[in-house]
């Protein structure tokens, strides 16, 4: 028999292996995040100073710097929010489903990106 053979989801065991992974990346995203907003706060400090003085090719720089530490918060801010989503699935016993087939991800491609709801397959249909 096959049955036994085709998965249609993970088991507990398996949810928290995962969630584990999960909860380490969020862990390590928001402390990102946080220098990112430390790295903001200083650069606001510096480019009053910086205007101060009418350095303005520093200032063009500074404000560029700025604006690209603003994109990366943003996107830290977004992994962060997809992290937690992939926790509600495991609590939700849907992790690991992929969300256009209906077949479970392989391992292999959740830790890579735990926060997939795509399998690959599905995932180059897509492109």
């Amino acid at each position: 028999m096959q049955q036994g053979n085709t998965k249609t989801r993970y088991n507990d065991k398996e949810l928290d292996e995962f969630k584990i992974l999960i909860k380490d990346k969020i862990s390590m995203a928001r402390e990102e995040l946080q220098e990112l907003v430390g790295t903001l706060s200083a650069a606001n400090s510096n480019g009053d100073d910086a205007a101060i003085a009418g350095k303005t090719l520093e200032d063009g720089s500074a404000t560029f710097e700025k604006e690209q530490t603003n994109q990366l918060a943003a996107r830290q801010k977004k992994f962060i929010e997809q992290l937690e989503a992939a926790l509600m699935r495991i609590e939700t016993k849907t992790y690991g489903i992929c969300r256009s087939t209906g077949k479970l991800i392989p391992k292999e491609r959740l830790r890579a990106v735990p926060h997939t709801t795509q399998s690959m397959e599905a995932k180059l249909k897509q492109a």
